[in-house]
C-alpha cells in the first residue's frame, strides 16, 4: 500500500508549510522590537532611525606626521658619514580616516577615537550633508581611547546619549561609521557581550560592548545605537586575522565616553583618581579558599595605607561586587569604572567580606605621581620539595611569633611574580590558618590556584598564588 503523503510533492509542499510556520513563529519577537507597523503599511524597516540619527555622524580626515622608525645601522656615527645621513629621524606624512559623533549641536563637540587622531595636525569633518569643517582637539585620553574634537558651525544635528548600563546581551544595536572610506555604511546587529576586556594596553581602561554588528577599519569612532536611535557606544576595534570583520567588534560604553568627555571638556584632560586596592579576578580557585559563594567580581589582595579604601573600611580579601548600583563582575570592570571618577567623587562599593554583603561608602582620593629557593628545603630543616610551584623561589622557615616567614625570594622566581616579599609573614591559606612550614605544605596540596593571608609590617594582605 502507498502512503498518500509519501510523494515527492507532497513531501516538499509539507516542508515549506512547516518552514514558513516556523520562520514566522521564530521571527516575531525580533520584529516585535522594530519600528514595524502593521496593516497594509510597508515592512518594518530600520529606515526612520537611521536617517533621524545620520545626521548626528561624521567622516573623520586626518593629515599628521610621526617619527620614521630610523635603520639601527644609522645609530652608528661611521655609517651615518658613510650614508650622508643626518642623525636625526625623519618625520614621515600620513594621511588617516575616521568616524565620529555630534554629542553638541551647540557646542560643535565631536566623540571619537583617540586613536583615530593620534599625531594629527590638520583634522577635516565631513558632514552628511557634504560640508567640510576644520575640528580642533579639545582633549584626548588615550586611556579610554576617547577623544572630544569641536567644530564651528550652525545646523548642526546632535545624537542623544543612553544609559549603557542598561544595556543586556542580546540587545539589538545598530553601527554608523566609515568603513574603509565608504561614508554612512549601516550595519546592526546585537549585543554580544559586556565587560570585555581585549588585554591589548595593561595601561587601558577597558569595559566594552561587544557585537557582532559589522565593524572594519574607519567605523573607529562611529555611532553603536540601539532602536531607540540613542547613542550607547562608541565604536573602537575590532578582533581580526586579516584586519576586516569576523563578527567581533567593541565599542567604548556610552556611559564612559560621556565621562570622560566631560572631563576632557572641562580640564583638558581626565584627571583620575584613586581607590587604594590591588585586584585580580575572583576565580573558582580564589572563592573555594575564601570560603566564598560569589563566582564573579573583583578580589581585593591589598588595601594601600592611608587610601580611600582604607578609610572606608575595605579589607584585603574583600570581594568587591558593585560599584555605584553597576554589577561588577572582573577587576578590569573594576578599574574601569573607578577609572572616570573624579578626585573628590564618592563612590558606593558593594562587596562580600566572610560570605556576607557589605556596602561602603568611599570618597576617590588623588593618585601619586605614579633564600636559598623553596625546593632545596628550609631553615627548620623541613624539606619542602612538595611544595606548590607557585612558592617556589621563596625561601620559607617557621616563624618565631607563629605562621611562616619569608626570609628571601630569589629573583625572577614564581614566589615573586605572585607578589611575595622577603620578611612576609604567611599565616593562612584561605580561611585555614598556618603555624609552620609543614602546615602550609598541607594545606597547599592539590590545589591549583589559592589565597595567602600575609602580615607585611603592619598591613595585612593577600597574595593570590597560581
Amino acid at each position: 500500500m502507498t502512503n498518500r503523503h509519501s510523494s515527492p510533492a507532497n513531501i516538499a509542499k509539507n516542508l515549506f508549510a512547516s518552514l514558513a510556520t516556523f520562520l514566522l513563529i521564530a521571527g516575531t519577537p525580533a520584529l516585535a522590537q522594530l519600528p514595524a507597523q502593521v496593516g497594509n503599511a510597508p515592512l518594518p524597516s530600520l529606515a526612520p532611525i537611521i536617517k533621524r540619527t545620520s545626521p548626528a555622524i561624521v567622516g573623520i580626515s586626518v593629515k599628521g606626521s610621526q617619527q620614521q622608525q630610523a635603520n639601527p645601522l644609522m645609530q652608528d656615527p661611521f655609517f651615518r658619514r658613510f650614508f650622508d645621513m643626518p642623525e636625526q629621524q625623519q618625520e614621515r606624512q600620513f594621511q588617516a580616516s575616521g568616524s565620529g559623533v555630534i554629542v553638541d549641536a551647540q557646542q560643535g563637540y565631536i566623540i571619537t577615537n583617540a586613536h583615530v587622531v593620534d599625531n594629527a595636525k590638520e583634522i577635516t569633518v565631513t558632514l552628511l550633508d557634504n560640508r567640510e569643517l576644520k575640528a580642533t582637539i579639545k582633549g584626548t585620553d588615550r586611556q579610554a581611547d576617547i577623544a572630544v574634537l569641536q567644530v564651528k558651525a550652525s545646523n548642526l544635528t546632535e545624537i542623544s546619549i543612553a544609559d549603557s548600563n542598561k544595556l543586556q546581551v542580546g540587545d539589538f544595536v545598530i553601527a554608523i561609521g566609515n568603513p574603509f572610506g565608504l561614508e554612512h555604511t549601516v550595519t546592526s546587529g546585537i549585543v554580544s557581550a559586556l565587560g570585555r576586556a581585549t588585554g591589548m594596553s595593561q595601561d587601558s581602561f577597558e569595559d566594552l560592548i561587544q557585537t557582532d554588528a559589522p565593524i572594519n577599519p574607519g567605523n573607529s569612532g562611529g555611532a553603536l545605537i540601539d532602536l531607540n536611535g540613542q547613542l550607547v557606544g562608541i565604536n573602537s576595534s575590532i578582533f581580526s586575522g586579516n584586519g576586516g570583520n569576523i563578527g567581533i567588534g567593541f565599542a567604548v560604553p556610552s556611559n564612559m565616553a560621556k565621562a570622560v568627555m566631560d572631563q576632557l571638556v572641562k580640564y583638558g584632560k581626565v584627571q583620575r583618581g584613586l581607590l587604594g586596592v590591588s585586584i585580580t579576578n575572583l576565580t573558582a580557585d580564589i572563592a573555594e579558599s575564601q570560603g566564598a559563594t560569589e563566582t564573579q567580581g573583583a578580589f581585593v589582595s591589598e588595601v594601600s595605607e592611608n587610601s580611600a579604601a582604607e578609610k572606608a573600611g575595605i579589607k584585603a580579601g574583600d570581594i568587591i561586587t558593585g560599584i555605584n548600583g553597576k554589577s561588577i563582575k572582573t577587576s578590569s570592570a573594576l578599574r574601569a569604572a573607578i577609572g572616570v571618577l573624579r578626585v573628590g567623587d564618592k563612590v558606593e562599593v558593594n562587596l562580600v567580606r566572610d560570605g556576607k554583603p557589605r556596602k561602603v561608602t568611599a570618597t576617590i582620593a588623588e593618585a601619586a605621581d605614579n633564600s636559598q629557593v623553596a625546593d632545596n628545603g628550609s631553615k627548620d630543616g623541613s624539606k619542602s620539595n612538595g611544595m606548590h610551584q607557585g612558592l617556589r623561589g621563596a625561601q620559607l622557615s617557621n616563624n618565631t611569633g607563629g605562621g611562616v616567614l619569608v626570609s628571601n625570594v630569589t629573583e625572577g622566581s614564581n614566589a615573586e611574580q605572585n607578589g611575595l616579599q622577603r620578611n612576609d609573614v604567611i599565616t593562612a591559606v584561605g580561611r585555614t590558618r598556618v603555624n609552620n612550614v609543614k602546615e602550609l605544605q598541607e594545606a597547599t596540596k592539590n590545589l591549583n590556584a589559592f589565597t595567602l593571608m600575609i602580615q607585611r609590617g603592619n598591613r595585612t594582605l593577600f597574595a593570590v598564588i597560581r
